[in-house]
């Protein structure tokens, strides 16, 4: 099994840990200390070395961070987990506050009127991050100190850093030898003035150079650091236990390999300008830069948006992937409708199942997250991961929300289903109806070159602002071909300001959660395309879908859908049959014939 059910949360820790640090704080001559949640590549999943935000508070959200002071420790936490956050983190030594709503400089201005000085790890902060933070604090008596990282020193039983061997990714699944990439990089570099990049984000070196790691469990990447320059040439800073003779003959001379030791004084040695990125790179990096006098070029990774900007090939290994991966969850929901009614299934029984539907394909790298499998009350938590604490029957009369992907050489799946086990509980019908028509609704749009996300979330919505609903995360995140299942830098949110752009994959999953009863999400991927002219043949785009799997008919309430919606869904699930029916067993097309039937 690649998922475990282990209970990964230290909530009896936290307060002891919570004063070990406080001591450590106070003898630093300071008043706090910030925790975040990402490591030094600013990643949203980390190495379990690098998971300082759980090991002191237990919190196990991929995002947030922790605010310790002498009196209040805030753990700050989005819409996602404002459920599990209350599970996770003993409520008498932390302070669940919600984020973005409550931002950190507000906070610190709250609880330290007098002033203070707060200590962070320039390492785990990008220089966007400090300066917002610093913005924020102006005119206050509260100071920003950098300092070596608390946590590193009261963590005794730190796990070892990964080292885990890298490989290389087929060209005939990246659609553009390495080489090439970097030389359109490095013209791109030429273009803007600078002379150099820093690349601090794995998957963006995992890309540039047509490699996959394992040092983060769920995401192919390596963990790594690398300076590209202007003319192509590439400096790769791994540790060379992950290099293997096959993967240096594919890297080639243009590629330098060395040390992540000797990364610090590489910086120190570049000539500018050097482009950096101030949303992703470490707050230090600019400061080795700043330091010698070299300029740098404040900048986004030049890497983000063609990786976002999927090649041919990579869209061909998706849309497989996704058949793949449609015809592994046909016949484990085949499974799951004759099995779950009799109330003997338990959510591990659930999520081993799935996995083992996946590996049977034998073309199953890792899953591509832990697979969220909430039954009744677990389904309102947007994040639940089960273990063995927590696991719960599936009963008869409530839903049960599945949140699964995997990782195949060719292509990343994501995909969510909610499923009626039995009678439907009261009001989940009509809500499970108005995230459906979300769905659709965004499956259906199109719109002009040029807009953004937040110009397309509020479609998601429409039909749940109407009933007086909402829910508290964005629409869509970017998806990585047979890469990371969260990637930026396009998304579909109120906050999103990336142009949408043919090749961007995305997801479309609007929900909605009753605390204590049940949760509602459905989850296809979709791919940004050209739209076909029509009317005065204005330059508009569209989205087509990539996910192939049923949508649970006995929760929808046919009266409420339009007749539009009614047509997209049968012909959603005609295109299911027709793509999936040929794929899977005797068994599993009988039932995929009747899940598919039209409204």
């Amino acid at each position: 099994m690649f998922q475990d059910f282990t209970t990964r949360s230290t909530r009896a820790h936290g307060p002891g840990r919570l004063a070990a640090l406080r001591k450590a704080i106070a003898s630093e001559g300071m008043t706090g200390f910030l925790i975040p949640r990402a490591d030094v590549h600013q990643g949203e999943y980390v190495a379990e070395c690098d998971a300082r935000l759980g090991w002191l508070t237990g919190f196990t959200g991929s995002a947030g961070f922790c605010l310790v002071l002498p009196d209040i420790a805030g753990v700050f936490i989005d819409g996602r987990y404002r459920v599990q956050v209350k599970s996770e983190v003993d409520l008498t030594a932390f302070t669940p506050v919600p984020w973005p709503e409550v931002k950190a400089g507000p906070w610190l201005l709250e609880h330290l009127p007098a002033g203070g000085r707060i200590g962070f790890d320039p390492w785990l902060h990008t220089r966007k991050e400090v300066e917002d933070l610093r913005r924020a604090l102006d005119g206050s008596a509260i100071a920003l100190v950098e300092t070596a990282n608390l946590i590193d020193a009261i963590w005794t039983d730190r796990p070892a850093p990964p080292s885990a061997p890298a490989r290389v990714h087929p060209a005939e699944f990246a659609g553009e030898p390495s080489a090439e990439k970097r030389q359109r990089l490095g013209a791109a570099l030429m273009k803007q003035g600078a002379a150099a990049a820093v690349l601090t984000l794995p998957d963006s070196i995992a890309w540039a150079l047509n490699i996959r790691g394992a040092d983060i469990p769920r995401n192919p990447v390596m963990q790594a650091f690398a300076v590209l320059q202007a003319n192509g040439d590439l400096t790769l800073f791994a540790e060379a236990a992950k290099l293997s003779d096959a993967l240096r003959a594919h890297l080639g001379n243009a590629v330098t390999l060395r040390p992540v030791a000797a990364f610090d004084a590489a910086l120190r040695g570049l000539k500018g300008p050097v482009l950096v990125d101030p949303a992703s790179a470490p707050h230090q990096v600019g400061r080795e830069l700043e330091a010698m006098g070299t300029e740098v070029l404040w900048a986004e990774d030049p890497c983000i948006l063609p990786k976002a900007r999927k090649t041919a090939a990579e869209v061909a290994g998706m849309r497989a992937a996704h058949l793949r991966d449609g015809a592994a969850m046909v016949e484990f929901l085949t499974w799951l409708d004759a099995e779950a009614p009799k109330g003997a299934l338990t959510e591990i029984d659930v999520v081993t199942q799935l996995e083992q539907h996946r590996r049977a394909t034998g073309q199953l790298l890792d899953i591509s997250f832990d697979t969220i499998c909430g039954a009744g009350p677990n389904g309102a938590i947007v994040h639940y991961r089960v273990t063995e604490a927590t696991n719960r029957k599936v009963t008869p009369g409530e839903l049960l929300l599945i949140d699964s992907g995997a990782q195949y050489p060719d292509g990343t799946t994501d995909i969510t289903r909610t499923l009626a086990v039995g009678p439907v509980p009261e009001g989940a019908a009509e809500a499970f109806t108005r995230v459906l028509q979300g769905m659709i609704a965004i499956s259906r749009a199109r719109f002009p070159r040029g807009l953004a996300g937040r110009d397309l979330d509020a479609l998601a919505r429409v039909a749940l602002w109407s009933a007086g609903m909402d829910y508290d995360h964005g629409t869509g995140h970017g998806v990585g071909a047979a890469l990371c299942v969260h990637e930026g830098p396009a998304r579909i949110s109120r906050i999103s300001d990336v142009p949408l752009a043919p090749g961007m994959i995305l997801s479309n999953e609007p929900g909605h959660y009753r605390e204590g009863q049940w949760g509602i999400r459905i989850e296809n991927l979709i791919l940004v395309a050209e739209a076909p002219k029509i009317g005065d043949g204005r330059d508009h785009l569209c989205f087509e879908t990539l996910t192939w799997v049923p949508i649970d008919r006995r929760l929808i309430v046919v009266e409420m859908l339009s007749r539009g919606e009614r047509d997209w869904l049968d012909a959603y699930h005609a295109g299911v049959l027709d793509r999936i029916g040929p794929l899977v067993s005797p068994a599993a097309r009988a039932w995929l014939s009747a899940a598919c039937a039209p409204l």
